[in-house]
């Protein structure tokens, strides 16, 4: 259910500047958006576990003010990390 530091590594690798660079925003958005999947599946098996789905929910509101503040900042990323995670439809 969590996330390992391979692939959170390889996350970083792809969406920041550098192998380093956690704090960019795309890195972080990529990162909840893989924890997120993760915890969909948990759900998908355990319908009654409400702690897990609590979590769920903060992480998906973490990230939605993280793509706010993207798209305020620089709009040009924001479509590109949308597209890049298939997050819209």
């Amino acid at each position: 259910m969590s996330l390992t530091k391979e692939e959170s590594a390889s996350l970083i690798k792809k969406f920041g500047s550098n192998d380093k660079d956690s704090g960019k925003t795309e890195s972080q958005i990529a990162i909840f958006t893989e924890r997120i999947n993760n915890i969909t599946a948990h759900l998908k098996g355990n319908k009654k576990d409400t702690h897990s789905r609590r979590g769920l929910l903060n992480l998906v509101s973490k990230r939605r003010r993280l793509l706010n503040y993207l798209l305020k900042k620089d709009q040009d990323r924001y479509v590109a990390v949308i597209k890049e995670l298939s997050l819209r439809k």
